[in-house]
């Protein structure tokens, strides 16, 4: 086995503004040879990194943090994550094996997931790192998603802050995303009728036919998605997941029940505009007494043992279907990262480095 390399990367090659594209990032070759050994009395580990996830928060992350910018707010929430630096390469949740290590809760071998750099070989610590049980016996890049931050996301967003019973209403946008797929599947599990929003014939009939909601449309052929939404939900709507914002979030709050929950995940509509669109039937919030609240996985950590308890039988039973648009090579990931804004991606968007 080779003791040193030169390290493949991707690095942000500048700040953006507007909508993230390929050329604000570059594939670099480290100028000098990294060992292939971590330093004793370090307490790091050298991984070999296998699968990235593609995430969309990354794209804000990619714009020059200023004070109240929704970039400088996700820095200052999620501090395990720092802004990414023109020159540096990006990071986020990979999974990756064990080449060396001088934690003794890690050995050589081991496969584990957390935050890492977009790179070939990282040297990490063991803070925020998760070692896998490779007995559960489903593939390594599930630890970027279904079976990591991902699968939390959806699951405390729906049952933590939502609390879904059966027979209510559920409406998901961006419902044929890494998230959203969850989130439909989870709420059928519990006996609910769900419908979700997508951008393309091909993710409707993926949400009709393979994910097994009860209705769904392409919000693009929807001149009023008020009305789609009446048509879908006549009877309105108990649980909305938010993934979008803009005019579907004010769609939806006209067609909220009384004492519904919204829980907002992301509002992706609006993450890359100047100005942010204002919504207009907020008001709403108060005489239908709805419950809206955003969050993060990482609020819900302490309950990733629950989750996995809750999830796995359900994987190993065949009762979930998790769709993967895996991309190979690290000189895609630019590529395969940028699509995700412009809804290329179907399911979970995952880099593996080939």
């Amino acid at each position: 086995m080779e003791t040193t390399v030169r390290n493949k990367q991707v690095i942000l090659k500048h700040y953006i503004k507007g909508f993230p594209e390929e050329s604000d990032l570059m594939i670099v070759t480290a100028p000098d040879t990294m060992e292939l050994t971590v330093k004793p009395g370090s307490s790091t580990i050298l991984v070999k990194n296998l699968f990235l996830s593609c995430d969309p928060y990354m794209g804000t992350f990619m714009r020059e943090p200023d004070s109240g910018s929704s970039s400088e707010v996700a820095v200052e929430t999620l501090s395990h994550l720092e802004a990414f630096v023109p020159g540096k390469p990006i990071a986020g949740v990979g999974v990756s094996e064990v080449i060396d290590s001088d934690d003794p809760a890690f050995a050589k071998g081991d496969f584990v997931w957390g935050i890492v750099d977009w790179e070939e070989y990282s040297t990490v610590n063991s803070f925020g790192r998760f070692k896998i049980d490779i007995s559960i016996n489903v593939p390594l890049s599930y630890y970027t998603g279904i079976l990591s931050v991902t699968g939390l996301t959806a699951y405390a967003g729906l049952f933590e802050i939502c609390s879904p019973k059966k027979g209510e209403t559920v409406f998901v946008s961006a419902a044929a995303g890494a998230i959203g797929q969850l989130v439909g599947q989870f709420a059928k599990l519990m006996g609910c009728y769900v419908v979700g929003s997508a951008g393309s014939k091909q993710k409707v009939d993926l949400l009709l036919n393979k994910f097994g909601f009860d209705d769904a449309f392409n919000y693009k052929e929807e001149p009023d998605l008020d009305a789609a939404l009446k048509r879908c939900l006549p009877q309105g709507i108990d649980i909305y997941y938010e993934n979008v914002g803009g005019k579907m979030l004010d769609a939806v709050l006209m067609n909220m029940k009384v004492h519904g929950r919204i829980a907002v995940c992301g509002m992706i509509s609006q993450y890359f505009k100047e100005t942010q669109e204002g919504i207009q039937n907020l008001s709403v919030v108060v005489y239908k007494r709805i419950k809206m609240q955003g969050y993060l996985a990482f609020d819900f950590i302490d309950i990733f043992p629950k989750y996995l308890e809750f999830v796995v039988p359900y994987i190993k039973e065949k009762k979930l279907v998790y769709v993967e648009d895996i991309v190979e090579g690290l000189e895609n990931g630019p590529a395969a990262l940028v699509g995700l804004f412009h809804g290329q991606n179907v399911g979970k968007q995952v880099l593996k480095i080939a």
